[in-house]
């Protein structure tokens, strides 16, 4: 089987060009060769497979019965070429342990995520992975953002059902410390696809008012009131209407572990988040109370200017959708950084994943052989792996709408 070639410094040239290409060669039973393996890393993140990488690609490799060349962290080359369907798979609990703290548990699901989710048996039996990582690591999704963003986006929107829960935290930051997630996935049925159900028609610009903002921190139990009181004092600012809530309120047990995210919730259903993850300085000039207060006001603001863009994702989650819709049927939207009361899309994609557009509404088909469309360089890097292994995807309008290709076993 010749395999698709990629070059890894392809667009935004990171790990996740690696994940989502390894993940859906699995999938789809394709072989995939990727050169210069993360070559926008070779500053300080460095270049190649990192543990991450190894951990879940290992794990893949085993329930594919692939071969692999280059398999190793370190390696700037990789080729991996599947056997075996996912349909194929017998065995229903696993245990993946990274071998560093600093691997994220959440990139290593993100990168087997698609295989498991087509691993549908005739008894419907769910996946089990129990997956030992940091849940708060730099350059990486959080358990947080992946609890309350990215499940209930995919749950809502695509029917997927993903039962999940934190065990044990684990940070890249202060002393070591392991992580443990559990998750439980109801793979798509044998024989059925992916299916998006649109949300209700959005109006501008009443579906786009944020009424509730969820926050969650996780900083030494000292600080609980002060960043407490500074985020509800920057958000009322910001939002006046909006009702804030503590979703979680946690000790990290270290001032080297810092994490605050907030969750915007609109009259329409929308969610946009903005999180940080980081450290106090040791030697910190200013007092703590205007650290805590530069580190809040900064936070609210990121999530204000999202909010204000208009468009139904932010822009850590449209990434993370592309290669759902491109298996799923039919068509799909997610915008970010659009106009809404300008928007040719909204509302233009019935409840049967169909499009239902006005005879002088344009549809513009992009090319797909290099990254493109509108988003963040992830994105539209995403847009450009999913097409390399999914040829049958469609895009349209700057990627702002998928066609896709109705995957099923």
């Amino acid at each position: 089987m010749k395999p698709i070639i990629l070059d890894g410094r392809t667009g935004e040239g990171g790990g996740q060009l690696v994940r989502l290409a390894c993940g859906l060669a699995a999938l789809t039973s394709q072989a995939v060769t990727i050169k210069n393996v993360r070559g926008n890393r070779e500053g300080g993140r460095g270049g190649g497979l990192k543990v991450q990488h190894v951990t879940s690609l290992s794990w893949l490799a085993k329930v594919t019965d692939a071969q692999t060349n280059g398999l190793a962290v370190g390696s700037k080359t990789l080729t991996f070429s599947p056997r075996r369907l996912p349909t194929e798979l017998i065995q229903r609990n696993f245990k993946i342990e990274a071998d560093t703290d600093a691997a994220s548990a959440l990139l290593i699901l993100q990168a087997i995520f698609p295989y498991v989710l087509f691993a549908g048996n005739d008894t419907n039996e769910p996946v089990v992975l129990d997956i030992w990582g940091g849940t708060n690591v730099s350059w990486s999704l959080s358990y947080e953002y992946f609890d309350q963003v990215l499940m209930p986006t995919l749950e809502e929107r695509f029917g997927i059902k993903i039962e999940r829960e934190l065990k044990t935290r684990g940070w890249n930051l202060g002393p070591r410390s392991r992580g443990h997630i559990s998750v439980k996935i109801h793979p798509v049925a044998k024989g059925q696809t992916l299916k998006y159900s649109p949300p209700q028609p959005y109006t501008f610009p009443e579906s786009y008012e944020v009424r509730k903002i969820d926050a969650n921190i996780i900083v030494p139990r000292a600080s609980h009131e002060r960043v407490q009181e500074e985020l509800v004092r920057s958000l009322g600012d910001l939002y006046p209407d909006a009702d804030v809530e503590f979703k979680t309120v946690e000790d990290s047990g270290n001032d080297a572990r810092w994490y605050i995210m907030l969750v915007a919730h609109s009259a329409g259903g929308i969610r946009w988040a903005r999180d940080s993850l980081f450290s106090m300085p040791k030697n910190i000039k200013s007092s703590r109370d205007k650290f805590i207060q530069h580190a809040c006001t900064s936070l609210c603001k990121q999530l204000y200017e999202e909010t204000s863009l208009g468009g139904t994702v932010d822009e850590f989650l449209q990434d993370q959708l592309i290669f759902v819709q491109a298996l799923a049927e039919g068509y799909s939207s997610f915008l970010r950084s659009e106009d809404p009361a300008e928007s040719t899309v909204n509302g233009v994609i019935d409840a049967m994943g169909k499009l239902n557009i006005e005879e002088d509404t344009k549809m513009r088909r992009e090319r797909t052989h290099e990254p493109f469309g509108h988003g963040s360089t992830h994105t539209t890097t995403a847009r450009w792996v999913v097409s390399e292994l999914l040829p049958k995807a469609e895009f349209y309008n700057k990627g702002d709408i998928v066609k896709g290709v109705g995957f099923l076993l």
